[in-house]
């Protein structure tokens, strides 16, 4: 997940905004905010979660690359983007209840699900508090627990402040999408509140029948000892070719990739994500 002012800055900053796919912007009341969203593309319908401190724009081309082969609905959380900031804690569990009530509210009975860093941890609390809203979901630089974080990163987190953001680019970059441009600093107050939310959701993952595609980067912030932990509990790890069908859930390790550069290797990721979708996989030589 993006935690840190550092991570946070260069998304804003070095993210180039991609040209949509015909997309069509409009809000909708969410939990007494006016949440903003646009949807792109034909097919089956996918909802994309945005990572910390991002907007639609800033998630790059795989919103209209994933448009190609989907209905996408792109959503911005509160106090991102187009959507305003309300007097509410930011945590998982409210993300997560706005994205399953923003579902009922455009019709969506049941989608799939990709989201990216803080994206990634909703959309897995999304699927551990409304599993009947998650078809598959896919899950991109994800931790479940804050205890497989990076020790660097979690040494970092106590020393967070808002001035760290406000008064930098960032805060400029903000206020271009933003409906309330001098609400940056309380914005900020409550990331770094998410920061240091309880984050342990072992108990929970386990009894998730979802489907999982797990990607991350080999230089992420979580260890790839985490990011392996949670594929076995998702069923995954035990050998192919021994005469048992393989897990429903994947994994895939981006090589030389930290965590800001994932989301940007968009053939590299839709080389994973549509076979995912589609339940294609590559055959062993004890297949038919």
């Amino acid at each position: 997940m993006i935690r840190t002012a550092i991570v946070a800055s260069v998304l804003l900053l070095t993210t180039t905004a991609f040209a949509q796919s015909e997309p069509v912007g409009d809000t909708v009341a969410v939990n007494g905010m006016d949440m903003y969203y646009e949807v792109s593309g034909t097919g089956d319908p996918l909802v994309v979660l945005h990572g910390a401190y991002m907007n639609i724009p800033a998630m790059g081309e795989i919103i209209p690359r994933l448009a190609e082969e989907h209905t996408v609905y792109a959503l911005e959380f509160q106090g991102h983007g187009r959507t305003g900031d309300i007097d509410r804690p930011i945590t998982y569990p409210n993300l997560a209840d706005d994205v399953a009530k923003f579902m009922d509210a455009v019709g969506i009975e049941k989608a799939d699900v990709l989201g990216y860093s803080m994206g990634a941890a909703t959309g897995l609390k999304l699927a551990i508090d409304h599993p009947d809203k998650v078809d598959q979901l896919v899950a991109i630089s994800v931790a479940y627990d804050m205890a497989g974080s990076q020790p660097e990163f979690l040494a970092m987190i106590p020393t967070m402040t808002p001035e760290m953001f406000v008064g930098t680019p960032m805060e400029d970059a903000w206020k271009e999408l933003a409906p309330d441009p001098d609400g940056f600093r309380p914005f900020v107050e409550r990331m770094i509140a998410l920061e240091h939310e309880p984050l342990a959701w072992e108990e929970d993952v386990k009894q998730l029948k979802t489907p999982m595609l797990i990607i991350a980067g080999d230089a992420d912030m979580m260890t790839l000892e985490h990011v392996t932990s949670l594929f076995r509990l998702m069923g995954g790890g035990a050998p192919g070719d021994m005469g048992k069908p393989l897990a429903a859930s994947r994994l895939a390790i981006l090589p030389a990739t930290s965590h800001t550069a994932v989301i940007d290797q968009v053939d590299l990721l839709l080389g994973f994500i549509e076979p995912f979708f589609k339940g294609e996989t590559p055959k062993g030589m004890f297949e038919q």
